[in-house]
């Protein structure tokens, strides 16, 4: 019998919205989704939670810094064909901060900035599910 590995990729997003409906999305600087908005997210680095791995991403690419701690986990998402580059999963998490908290894209964001929860943008890979389920989970 022949076994068939797949190779699997581990990422983290983050969930961040202020108190009066907004979140913070970045336009992708590159493939896949070049041009489009997203959370923010990456890779987890060897030795690094998703937790950490989250909060960093977040620093990278919007210029918010969070301690590790302050984010909540909303979940994980596994779905094959969730990513073109192949199979990817990532642990989300949310943060709530407060309005008017300044944003600055880096990394490999184009741009950064606050989006109205009522009129989001069509989001890459499959963050308008994540940003759903991080808001039901704070009306609960």
């Amino acid at each position: 019998m022949t076994e068939t590995f797949e190779a699997i990729r581990f990422t983290a997003d983050a969930v961040v919205a202020t108190t009066d409906g907004y979140v913070l999305l970045i336009e992708r600087g590159w493939d896949p989704h070049k041009g489009q908005w997203a959370l923010p997210g990456g890779h987890v680095d060897v030795g690094e939670t998703s937790r950490r791995a989250a909060a960093r991403e977040l620093g990278e690419e919007a210029g918010v810094y969070a301690a590790p701690d302050e984010l909540s986990q909303v979940g994980t998402w596994d779905a094959p064909g969730r990513d073109p580059r192949g199979r990817y999963v990532t642990v989300a998490y949310h943060l709530l901060v407060i309005s008017g908290t300044p944003v600055e894209a880096g990394d490999d964001a184009v741009t950064a900035r606050w989006w109205p929860l009522t009129h989001l943008p069509p989001l890459a890979f499959d963050h308008a599910e994540i940003i759903a389920a991080a808001l039901a989970r704070t009306e609960d």
